[in-house]
């Protein structure tokens, strides 16, 4: 018996087979395509995506204290031993941001290179670390004691900067000076120990006395 050989294919039909086979194949690997497509965005997302935490602008420090001190006394000592600074008071703030130290009611106590002793207070006082250069503020007196060669000299006023590496002195509010049994008033004035210079500014008005006599 002679086999009945099937009719070829008609057009539509070999269409319909290559559709099915496209079709069966991007099934097969539409998942591969959909997490190659993935990972592409997720790489350029990271390329482009700005670093915010770079770019950020960092807040200065503010002036707030990070530690205080009650009814302290703190002491510097220089190279030889000997004490040069001591300071005390009632309360002690101080700032990180400026390196400062403030404090109220101060009591100051500064020896120099040849010995001679300065003593200052106030109400308050803005120094540095080393107590070098401090800004009194309300009340402030400042005293170098006398000597067995010099007489005492007296500060007062509202506000005097003292520097004590330079022996300085000054002020840009009235000022009322003493030495001896002299005694100067002025709008502003400064004062260098070294050199013994005292500039007196604005309305000046006083008493000069020889050095030794009584008023």
């Amino acid at each position: 018996m002679n086999a009945i050989a099937s009719p070829p294919p008609a057009p539509w039909q070999r269409r319909a087979s290559w559709y099915l086979r496209v079709i069966d194949a991007a099934s097969t690997y539409l998942p591969l395509l959909l997490m190659a497509v993935l990972a592409l965005g997720t790489w350029w997302l990271v390329k482009n995506t700005p670093l915010f935490e770079n770019d950020r602008v960092i807040a200065p420090p503010r002036h707030e204290p990070d530690y205080t001190m009650t009814q302290f006394l703190v002491q510097r000592f220089g190279t030889n031993g000997a004490m040069r600074v001591q300071i005390e008071g009632d309360l002690m703030r101080h700032y990180p941001d400026t390196d400062t130290i403030e404090i109220d009611n101060p009591r100051i106590r500064a020896i120099g290179d040849d010995g001679r002793v300065t003593v200052a207070s106030a109400r308050q006082a803005l120094s540095n670390r080393d107590g070098s250069e401090v800004q009194l503020t309300g009340g402030a007196h400042v005293v170098r004691e006398a000597t067995a060669k010099d007489e005492a000299i007296d500060f007062r006023g509202e506000f005097l900067h003292y520097f004590q590496y330079t022996e300085r002195a000054r002020s840009h509010l009235p000022i009322v000076v003493t030495r001896g049994n002299s005694e100067v008033r002025a709008d502003a004035m400064e004062y260098d120990n070294l050199s013994g210079l005292l500039s007196l500014k604005g309305h000046v008005r006083g008493v000069l006395m020889p050095p030794g006599t009584r008023k």
